[in-house]
């Protein structure tokens, strides 16, 4: 079966309806950055681009009716996003990009779902929409952008394993769970590092 070609200039117009300016300057960070990497790396650009686009569909939701969502459409929640429900805008993302998007692909709802935390034997796409949210122009998390930018075209196992370093790093300093996503993430690819390393 051939893979589904989404309209994304349609989905651009409607997506501009549910999310504020500076979410969408984001998000089309995000969209180019992905396509980018995917071209770098020889991955599915049109694809890439589509869950760059989507990844933070449901940001703009409010944290009650992100959790109303997920009750009512079976979707899990954590003990740690019960406490930060704006943790859950990437699994409602997911459901919202495949019931309101029309977007069936598993790569893709997957690459949406697992941005915000990372998971360990990320697939291609969601290294790249992984990585396209933490480097696009726009963002300045981290002192060690310059770094983590170019490792991204080089090497998305080493890229995710720089990042995953960091959000540790920050997340430490805050009060509260980290998720086990990106602690298991973190692992995994501290793994693959030390492996090529030695």
């Amino acid at each position: 079966m051939a893979d589904q070609v989404y309209n994304l200039e349609e989905m651009s117009k409607k997506l501009r309806k549910y999310i504020d300016s500076n979410r969408y300057y984001h998000t089309q960070g995000v969209r180019f950055m992905s396509a980018a990497l995917a071209m770098a790396h020889r991955g599915d650009i049109h694809k890439a681009e589509t869950a760059g686009l989507l990844h933070d569909c449901a940001k703009c939701i409010s944290d009650s009716k992100k959790i109303k969502i997920c009750d009512k459409n079976k979707i899990e929640i954590t003990k740690v996003e019960r406490e930060n429900p704006f943790l859950l805008h990437a699994k409602v993302g997911a459901y919202i990009a495949e019931e309101k998007y029309g977007v069936h692909d598993p790569q893709i709802l997957d690459a949406i779902r697992f941005h915000t935390t990372g998971r360990p034997g990320m697939h291609q796409l969601e290294q790249i929409v992984f990585i396209a949210d933490y480097i696009e122009p726009r963002r300045n998390k981290s002192r060690r952008l310059p770094e983590i930018r170019q490792s991204a075209f080089r090497d998305l196992d080493e890229c995710c394993y720089l990042i995953l370093k960091d959000m540790l790093l920050y997340l430490k300093t805050r009060s509260g769970e980290i998720d086990s996503n990106t602690q298991e993430a973190f692992r995994f690819y501290e793994e693959v590092h030390e492996e090529r390393r030695d």
